[in-house]
């Protein structure tokens, strides 16, 4: 492998995948629905002699299968979009209106389309395979259907790498850490009900509504009195309605968040949220009188990066793309089902973040922002990061 040529072969693909990333941006897709999305993938693998079945609907598994038998590695990428209406101003804004790639989706589908055309061309050099994942549904779990319909079978994978452009840390940086690195999370769905009536009157009612907000503001001390600083929590409402109105006490209440947390997945978390946080529901509401309804939904476990696989991209693949002060350890408080690939299904493997945080070009802004967007120079990066780790993994 002469690093040189590959380099220069890598960039040379620089105006298309900036197309493919524009492309899939202006046509984003929610999850279980990235139907055009899905027949872009697959004509393009199919046009370069990439065979491809679909998975999960909207899913599709492209196969590079090299010279020689060895082992399998898997590169992920993830499709779906967020409900997110627009407003960078960009001439290639999303035209599905309420629908957009806040989260860099649309660049981690082009980067690894991009990377799977050079692998194509140097499949000679493969010994094993390299098994191409673009997954539906990222952001509600999709992983985990992947797998049940045998994703990680015939050839059975070895390892897995992803990649996420991460507008956090600055670009031209790599974060990279062992260990946990992306947070448990789980959704939580509360309904407070109680006896609604006439505002004129609140002492005829069972009111929810002060109830709510004893819940909310007291849960914040789950986070700062009970579990320790050194135990990453975080509680968040996202979303409170009612079906009261300005002169009209609820009957019910219903609350919509997140309980996230960081640990190794090597026993129960110390912080134990959702015990703690039912305790806490379960007497606010006792104390108010207001019967409840509380229900945890499962959405992605903690990323665990195993130390093989850390070592492996530090010493093999990484001093091929950036110098070593540009490599920071990292970790964060957001949820990715990589971790169905990884930790929950033994597979050993890391992820990534590629640093894309640039105020010059406005993709400084956080994930999930309607004005998020990306350093699209850093997409060079990303590709590069998936060619030398299949490249000097199977080499």
């Amino acid at each position: 492998m002469d690093e040189d040529l590959l380099k220069n072969e890598i960039c040379s693909h620089y105006d298309e995948v900036v197309q493919l990333r524009r492309d899939f941006h202006r046509h984003p897709e929610l999850g279980t629905k990235e139907h055009r999305t899905a027949a872009k993938v697959e004509e393009y693998l199919n046009g370069i002699g990439i065979p491809t079945h679909r998975v999960s609907g909207t899913g599709v598994v492209g196969l590079i299968r090299g010279a020689k038998p060895g082992k399998t590695i898997l590169l992920r990428a993830d499709m779906d979009a967020l409900p997110v209406l627009e407003q960078t101003g960009l001439e290639f804004a999303s035209e599905n209106i309420g629908v957009m790639h806040a989260c860099g989706h649309d660049g981690h589908i082009a980067m690894l389309m991009v990377a799977a055309k050079i692998l194509k061309q140097h499949e000679s050099e493969l010994r094993g395979n390299v098994k191409l994942v673009f997954q539906p549904n990222e952001e509600e779990d999709g992983a985990k259907y992947l797998i049940e319909e045998g994703v990680l079978e015939n050839p059975k994978v070895d390892t897995s790498f992803a990649v996420h452009l991460w507008s956090p840390i600055r670009s031209g940086i790599i974060g990279l850490s062992v260990g946990p690195v992306m947070a448990e999370m789980f959704i939580f769905k509360l309904t407070l009900i109680g006896r609604g009536g006439h505002s004129s009157a609140p002492h005829e009612c069972k009111d929810p509504m002060p109830c709510a907000a004893n819940i909310i503001l007291s849960s914040q001390t789950i986070q700062t009195r009970e579990i320790s600083a050194f135990d990453p929590t975080a509680i968040a409402f996202g979303k409170v309605t009612s079906d009261g109105a300005y002169n009209v006490i609820s009957s019910t209440v219903t609350m919509e968040g997140t309980l996230r947390y960081l640990y190794d997945g090597s026993d129960e978390s110390p912080q134990h949220p959702k015990k703690r946080f039912n305790r806490l529901v379960n007497s606010i509401c006792a104390a108010h009188e207001i019967e409840y309804n509380l229900e945890f939904i499962p959405s992605s476990y903690s990323v665990i990066n195993h130390p093989d696989s850390v070592s492996f991209l530090k010493e093999k693949v990484i001093p091929h793309i950036v110098k070593t002060e540009h490599v920071q350890p990292y970790h964060c408080m957001a949820g990715e089902d990589f971790s169905e690939f990884t930790n929950r299904a033994g597979i050993p493997g890391a992820m990534v973040f590629i640093g894309t945080g640039n105020e010059f070009v406005g993709s400084n802004h956080p994930h999930h922002a309607s004005n998020f967007t990306i350093d699209e120079k850093t997409l060079l990066q990303g590709i590069s990061l998936h060619v030398f780790t299949a490249l000097e993994y199977l080499k």
